[in-house]
């Protein structure tokens, strides 16, 4: 079994050449289930993490996070990105505080978001969220890990979306020392490739959280380096979960229940999991 350190070592080479897709599991089952398709890397969602544990986005706590990442991370052999939202504080020694902790759990990546969480300036202003990431940065290096760090410009989710608005916080970003950047809502080929020519030589990562037409070929000839789908798989499940469970409840009737993935393939799946892991 790889250790954490050949892990990172793995997911740092990944963001050198090619485009990788970084597909979000939200539980072990998920996790182990995506592994064995022969994705090279994982990535947690705090959304799906959120809606398993019946809570909406943003409100599980840092430790209940951590400990969701660690469960994710002793799951899986491969290198598993933490979807760390907004660092679970404001003041960049706080941010740093906490980045520590998500390297303790043997994360090869993390993320930093510049969404506050406050009512009112949904944003940090670029100064203050690029000295959170400097700060980020700053914990990363100083735990000697590996530990590739994505900057985050969320302006697209809260309705900015000039595209020289996220590259120029995402510019910054980089300055101030992240590896990877980010800015999920963004899905037109012209705006990816807008943001993949300012930004290089550093890797870029795109969100696929709803089909656009556009496919993991195209992004990669666009020069995208990484693609994620933050809760989209989650919320697929959910769909399946929801329609299913109303049509029972409002119609008595079962018919969706024939899109169940048959019992012996999913039973057999795990108990061969379960014999390749040494169960």
């Amino acid at each position: 079994m790889p250790t954490i350190a050949d892990r990172r070592r793995r997911f740092r080479a990944l963001h050198e050449q090619g485009c990788f897709v970084l597909p979000n599991p939200w539980d072990v089952g998920t996790t182990r289930y995506l592994q064995q398709l022969g994705f090279e890397a994982l990535a947690t969602t705090s959304a799906g993490a959120a809606f398993s544990a019946g809570l909406p986005d943003t409100a599980v706590t840092r430790d209940a996070m951590l400990a969701h990442i660690r469960t994710v991370v002793a799951a899986t052999d491969l290198p598993v990105n933490a979807d760390f939202e907004a660092g679970y504080a404001d003041a960049p020694d706080a941010v740093a505080a906490n980045v520590r902790l998500c390297v303790e759990a043997g994360v090869a990546g993390l993320s930093i978001e510049d969404a506050s969480g406050h009512r009112t300036d949904a944003l940090y202003d670029v100064d203050a969220a690029a000295r959170r990431i400097a700060a980020a940065r700053r914990a990363i290096d100083e735990t000697g890990a590996d530990v590739v760090l994505t900057g985050r410009a969320e302006c697209f989710l809260f309705g900015e979306t000039d595209i020289q608005v996220a590259i120029r916080r995402l510019r910054a970003y980089a300055d101030a020392g992240a590896d990877c950047l980010y800015a999920p809502g963004v899905r037109t080929r012209e705006h990816v490739a807008a943001l993949v020519e300012a930004v290089a030589p550093k890797p870029v990562n795109v969100l696929m959280a709803a089909a656009t037409g556009l496919r993991v070929a195209d992004l990669a000839a666009l020069g995208v380096r990484r693609v994620s789908v933050g809760s989209a798989l989650a919320r697929v499940a959910w769909g399946a979960f929801m329609r299913a469970a109303r049509e029972i409840a409002d119609e008595g009737r079962f018919d969706l229940l024939g899109d169940a993935v048959p019992f012996a393939e999913i039973d057999r799946f795990f108990r061969d999991d379960l014999r390749r892991r040494g169960g």
